[in-house]
């Protein structure tokens, strides 16, 4: 009998005698011998052997006595024991799992964390790059803006744009005043954020 991180093997030699005792192949009054030859039997040592038999001697489940063998008192408390023995290696198995689950969540929750700093950092990336870049818009005859003034769309209020510049031809003004007058085929340069584009297009177009 192997010892796996369970139970010592002197509980488990016990715990297969009083089992047998149990279940009836081994009856109350019946003695049994050869601690060496369990020792045999069970791949252990005449010590673990002599260790387990103290035990169940203790619980009153059999006698010892030296140079004459062993006798079985008590079937009623070999079950005791028995139950006893499979509640403790249950709870034993259960802290086990317990232990492995516990590792994993917190194998878990450090992949967590490793990925949250991940998402903060390009966070922080994002918030500290120059997010505000400028795109050029072409007004067509079937904008809605000709005609209309920088300060009468409220652009900026409007947009979250700023016109940086309005092409007109060959000419070019730039930082436009909000009297300034939309006509076909101006050239606006905006500076904004990219997620003002969409809002900006539907204005203009």
């Amino acid at each position: 009998m192997k010892q796996s991180g369970a139970p010592p093997v002197y509980l488990q030699v016990a715990f297969d005698i009083a089992a047998k005792i149990v279940s009836g192949e081994l009856k109350e009054g019946e003695r049994f011998t050869g601690r060496s030859l369990m020792g045999s039997r069970y791949g252990v040592s005449s010590e673990t052997i002599r260790r387990g038999m103290a035990l169940l001697k203790d619980l009153g489940i059999v006698s010892v006595q030296a140079n004459s063998g062993s006798q079985v008192l008590s079937k009623k408390r070999a079950k005791e024991y028995v139950d006893q023995y499979q509640a403790g290696r249950d709870l034993w198995r259960l802290k086990t799992r317990l232990r492995e689950l516990t590792a994993q969540r917190d194998a878990l929750n450090e992949e967590i964390n490793q990925v949250f700093n991940q998402i903060s950092d390009l966070q922080m990336r994002f918030h500290t790059s120059d997010r505000i870049r400028t795109y050029k818009f072409e007004l067509g005859e079937g904008s809605a803006v000709i005609g209309k003034s920088i300060g009468e769309l409220c652009f900026r209020q409007e947009t979250g744009g700023t016109i940086v510049a309005v092409q007109r031809g060959e000419d070019i003004l730039f930082s436009p005043g909000p009297q300034t007058v939309f006509a076909v085929g101006d050239i606006l340069t905006i500076a904004c954020e990219f997620s003002g584009i969409e809002r900006i297009s539907a204005i203009l177009n």
